[in-house]
């Protein structure tokens, strides 16, 4: 049986294997990678959605529910981008501006998602609000590049890159970077796994948006790094939503309800705690007959006042009862009582 140390290794592996026959398809033919790329980017985001819908209903907040609905719709944008790069000829116009725009709409969209994702961590809203906002924004960002063509230009021959399309990679970083301290600051809610793989996709994805500014190719070096580190990103939030979700279902789905348990047991242990303080006398008591000690466990004889203070929270203040207080002292016994008692009544005949 392997320990988790070992499984992250071999993960590791396999995924540094993986990219690199990614790499010798992109040396082979780089629309064959490309596609690859984005295929398995889709398959992910789709993956996402299914689990998150499936599970809404087990979900005790909407965090991993509004990451599947973004995902969902982030996956069509990515869909798209992939059918109309250059050289796929499905989807008929010719220029890399259109794949490049779509990239674009994409990135925003998922960065912004990120961004929003953990103030869901302790609500529910509604389903349908928010995957009918997605669905109006998905469809207007896709009329704006496909039909009213009012979307900024992003790649133009034979410059490149446009100046929009190199701010709007910068923004969407710094989009990322307060996705991640928003995230951080929302770690307590979190199962520990969970955070630090959302944490390092969005790093990853940081430095994805780092290598799109600097391209002048849709097929040159840059392009490739910054489609195997998307690859790296989904991969991490594939981990930490669908993976985790499978294996460790109460770090995702029950995490409040987790959380909840933990303090109750917490609070379970700090009380089962102070009742084993609590000294409480009883059972069957061997004290003598004449001096009142009382044998403890160990056969010594105590005196009644102290055996009950070392077995009990009570303390004890010395005095004569008046009975003792005659036998012992009768002449200032007498004395207090003349004082105490009241007058005779004079007689008046």
């Amino acid at each position: 049986m392997l320990n988790a140390k070992q499984n992250i290794w071999i993960t590791i592996g396999i995924s540094l294997f993986l990219v690199f026959l990614l790499y010798l398809a992109s040396l082979y033919n780089y629309l064959l990678f490309h596609a690859l790329a984005e295929i398995f980017s889709v398959v992910v985001a789709l993956t996402i959605f299914i689990f998150a819908w499936n599970t809404r209903l087990l979900l005790d907040n909407d965090y991993l529910l509004f990451l599947g609905i973004a995902y969902f719709f982030v996956g069509g944008l990515d869909l798209l981008h992939t059918l109309s790069y250059t050289g796929m000829a499905v989807i008929h116009d010719h220029s890399a501006n259109v794949p490049t725009q779509l990239w674009i709409a994409s990135r925003g969209m998922e960065a912004t998602s990120l961004l929003l994702a953990p103030f869901f961590l302790q609500r529910k809203s509604g389903l349908w609000g928010k995957f009918l906002t997605y669905l109006a924004v998905t469809v207007l960002l896709a009329l704006s590049i496909f039909y009213w063509k009012v979307f900024p230009d992003c790649y133009l021959e034979p410059t490149g890159l446009t100046p929009f399309k190199r701010i709007s990679e910068y923004i969407i970083s710094i989009i990322l970077v307060a996705a991640a301290v928003v995230t951080y600051q929302n770690r307590d809610k979190m199962d520990v796994v969970v955070f630090r793989l959302v944490i390092a996709s969005i790093m990853i994805a940081i430095a994805r948006e780092f290598f799109f500014t600097l391209y002048s190719s849709v097929f040159g070096f840059s392009n490739l790094v910054g489609h195997i580190l998307k690859i790296v990103s989904y991969f991490l939030i594939y981990k930490a939503i669908v993976d985790t979700g499978f294996k460790k279902p109460y770090s995702l789905l029950f995490r409040n309800l987790k959380q909840s348990q933990e303090v109750l047991t917490r609070q379970k242990e700090e009380l089962e705690d102070a009742m084993s303080r609590v000294k409480v006398l009883g059972g069957l008591l061997p004290i003598c007959a004449n001096c009142k000690k009382i044998r403890d466990d160990r056969g010594y004889w105590s005196q009644l006042e102290s055996y009950i203070q070392k077995h009990s929270d009570a303390n004890f203040s010395h005095g004569l009862c008046p009975e003792c207080a005659k036998n012992l002292y009768p002449g200032l016994y007498d004395q207090g009582q003349a004082k105490n008692d009241p007058p005779e009544p004079k007689d008046t005949k």
